[in-house]
């Protein structure tokens, strides 16, 4: 398949580029910039701006087979609206897939429940406020022929990147590892690798109208993440709990309440349903002696 991929040099689209096109599949990276970057393996580069729909126009030709959304949001509704509608109009009738990336914060706090899957309903916390709606905006895209789906990933970590990165920098910073909210927070995880065959699965073969959750490990204590983090960093402190106020004064309210968001999600599903099998080393496993 030709592929269309929006963020395709950032930290997700670069390991799926890589395993879109070890798959066989042609990837026509959507970049905003002209610049060459041969060392990618792309097979076609297409200049185009999330951020401004209008410049998608034409984006989705004949010869694109199907397209994967990964591109961050622009924290504007409308916009992202705007986005789906340039390039899904192309896909209408044609029964060619369209692959959207959520995340599990649009579930919000999952409380006692544990392991909750795909039918949950959704309790977004105000950093993707709006996210709900533009999945179910994608999705609606199945009534109209097109092989509409949506993938929530959980914290995505592994090559040394993602949320755990922070973590490992700001023990090496701090001298003692840090982690946020209350001490029983957990994290849904993955890892990019993981994730991006995941994403590879979805397109070749997930059926229209469906939604599937990105989760290698349902509920990693993020206590044990930050003491992973500490030693990566060569700190050996025990791992001190931040309080929202504070990590806010750094990060920002709205990702300082992302990361004390406290959940327990499945991944169960897609492992049943697309025959996805995670693989990789655990988050703290990897943190403690992998890419960190």
């Amino acid at each position: 398949m030709k592929i269309l991929l929006t963020g395709a040099t950032g930290y997700i689209g670069s390991a799926l580029a890589e395993h879109l096109a070890a798959a066989g599949h042609q990837v026509v990276a959507l970049t905003r910039s002209a610049e060459p970057q041969p060392d990618r393996g792309w097979h076609a580069q297409l200049v185009g701006d999330t951020a401004d729909p209008a410049s998608l126009a034409g984006a989705v030709t004949p010869d694109i087979d199907g397209v994967i959304h990964l591109a961050p949001p622009s924290g504007d509704a409308d916009v992202d609206t705007a986005v789906i509608e340039a390039l899904a109009t192309a896909l209408r009738g044609t029964g060619r897939p369209f692959v959207y990336t959520s995340g599990v914060w649009v579930l919000g706090a999952t409380g006692e429940a544990q392991e909750v899957g795909e039918e949950a309903p959704t309790d977004p916390i105000d950093i993707v406020g709006y996210r709900p709606r533009i999945e179910q905006r994608v999705l609606a895209e199945a009534t109209e022929g097109v092989r509409a789906v949506v993938v929530r990933p959980g914290i995505v970590y592994g090559r040394g990147g993602g949320i755990p990165a922070i973590l490992v920098e700001r023990a090496r910073k701090q001298g003692v590892p840090e982690y946020y909210g209350e001490e029983g927070v957990r994290w849904p995880t993955v890892h990019v690798d993981d994730l991006a065959e995941l994403f590879v699965a979805a397109v070749e073969r997930a059926e229209a109208g469906t939604l599937w959750h990105g989760v290698g490990e349902p509920a990693t204590p993020v206590r044990d993440l930050a003491r992973a983090a500490g030693r990566a960093a060569g700190v050996s402190a025990a791992p001190h709990a931040v309080p929202v106020e504070e990590a806010a004064e750094v990060f920002g309210p709205l990702f300082a309440d992302a990361l004390a968001l406290d959940q327990s999600v499945s991944g169960a599903a897609a492992r049943t349903g697309l025959g996805w099998r995670p693989g990789r080393p655990g988050v703290v496993a990897e943190i403690e002696s992998g890419s960190y």
